[in-house]
């Protein structure tokens, strides 16, 4: 049997929580072939993994990027057949059903992307016809009178043309033969795995970490750049994109029941969406605990990224070194990802002159820092189940964390250990009280381990994934 992997902006390029799931994924699956079909923002990027031996292929697509040399080959010899009747036919009705669907989508309706993308053969892309068309321009004329008047034409043009550009090279690239597609989110990943279901006739997963479209809807209300009728386009077709996603999947799958509730609330139905936790494994994060004698340990297991809010970190450690004197931090994680992030949080160390008691590790194997520290910390902005609780968990060691995804339910609801994103006050008062606390942390750190150890072992995950690809395999000798 051969998977599909559908996946933007990750593994095997990434690493951090959704690459790591999927190199176990695949890793503990070896009787399954895995193909990869990535979406990423430039060309050349080093791999950031050894992949295991059943990954069989890989097909990468620049986001940005022309369409490939076979689409437009593809593309000039449709132009030659449009000459004739059939063609213009072929044309019309695609040009039509671009301008049907955008008016549906700012009408309140969804636009029927999934009969789009049925008229637009695969490997070829329509590019020209979505803009340089002169029913489409005229379109755009008459759509900025109406929804843009305050802004520039060309905001609006480029606008356009920037939104579609990018959903056409998805649907213009050529997938790997695979016997079930497997897209680890929606956006453009989930819009590739519908089209290989809609063309191929195979049959489309859905996994989702976090909420793809509710974390892009965040991105651009913060970008100023993007105003007006642009912010709307963007959060609309990346909402609908969701919808048709959770329309048309053979089934979705959601880390806890929370995500599953905005996946039903946006056209999924209750049959076809199953939650199936992270899962860790773990005997490997089982350390023999080493505590050190002197000073208080604090961990932070994570990218150096924004994502990450590593600025909240520090500016909690600045606080309890003012309560906790001989308390010591270590920032565990890859600092290349983002090198001017990495530069502005040693500058803030710096300004807040605590960088002799803060250490960046770069790259290393938490498991050797999972030994002695007293309390590891999550801050992120964004998270959905963090990997690093579970591993943390699995070490006997208390965590401390913003209350984002689903860390409320894996720090069972006690806020004393929880801490709206970016307050930084809270997070320290929450360390402090873990330093304050040690033979309750230690009862807390026992009854976390034996609740990983029941729900999130990743032996159950494996065997759940397993079980869902036999499920839609096709059967014995049919190709």
């Amino acid at each position: 049997m051969r998977v599909c992997l559908v996946i933007e902006g990750s593994y095997p390029f990434i690493t951090g929580g959704v690459s790591s799931w999927v190199h176990e994924l695949i890793s503990g699956l070896p009787q399954i072939e895995f193909v990869l079909f990535t979406f990423s923002p430039e060309a050349g990027q080093k791999l950031r993994y050894t992949l295991p031996p059943n990954i069989v292929g890989i097909t990468d697509v620049v986001l940005s990027k022309p369409p490939p040399a076979r689409a437009a080959r593809a593309s000039f010899a449709e132009r030659r057949l449009e000459r004739q009747a059939k063609g213009k036919r072929a044309r019309d009705s695609r040009i039509l059903g671009i301008l049907e669907s955008h008016v549906r989508m700012f009408s309140g309706s969804g636009p029927d992307l999934d009969k789009l993308i049925a008229r637009i053969p695969e490997g070829h892309s329509i590019h020209r016809e979505a803009v340089l068309d002169r029913r489409a321009w005229n379109f755009m004329k008459g759509q900025n009178r109406l929804r843009n008047p305050l802004y520039a034409f060309s905001d609006y043009v480029w606008a356009w043309k920037s939104a579609h550009d990018l959903v056409f090279n998805v649907l213009a690239a050529v997938p790997p033969e695979a016997d079930v597609y497997h897209s680890l989110s929606t956006g453009f990943a989930g819009l590739a795995a519908l089209a290989a279901k809609l063309r191929r006739g195979k049959p489309f997963l859905l996994t989702e970490h976090g909420l793809y479209h509710k974390e892009r809807e965040i991105e651009i209300r913060k970008a100023g750049f993007v105003r007006g009728y642009q912010r709307d386009l963007w959060i609309r077709l990346y909402n609908r994109i969701a919808g048709i996603c959770y329309e048309n999947a053979d089934l979705c799958t959601s880390l806890f029941e929370e995500n599953r509730g905005y996946q039903l609330a946006l056209g999924a139905t209750a049959e076809r969406t199953v939650v199936i936790p992270n899962g860790i494994d773990v005997a490997r994060y089982s350390v023999v605990r080493e505590p050190r004698p002197e000073g208080f340990h604090v961990g932070f297991i994570g990218r150096i990224v924004p994502i990450k809010d590593v600025k909240t970190f520090i500016v909690a450690a600045k606080l309890v070194l003012e309560r906790v004197p001989d308390a010591r931090f270590y920032l565990v994680g890859p600092d290349d990802e983002d090198p001017e992030y990495d530069k502005e949080c040693r500058r803030l160390a710096a300004d807040l002159k605590i960088e002799d008691r803060l250490t960046f590790t770069g790259r290393a194997d938490v498991r050797e820092y999972y030994k002695f520290v007293n309390v590891v910390v999550l801050t992120s902005v964004r998270e959905a189940q963090p990997l690093v609780i579970l591993e943390a968990y699995a070490a006997g060691i208390p965590c401390v964390s913003t209350d984002v995804g689903n860390v409320s339910e894996l720090l069972e609801g006690d806020r004393r250990f929880m801490a709206p994103p970016k307050d930084g006050a809270k997070i320290a008062e929450a360390i402090i009280f873990v330093h304050d606390n040690p033979e309750e942390m230690a009862r807390i750190a026992a009854r976390n381990r034996g609740r990983t150890i029941e729900t999130y072992e990743k032996k159950d995950l494996l065997s759940r994934y397993g079980s869902l690809y036999s499920r839609f395999a096709p059967p014995a000798g049919q190709p």
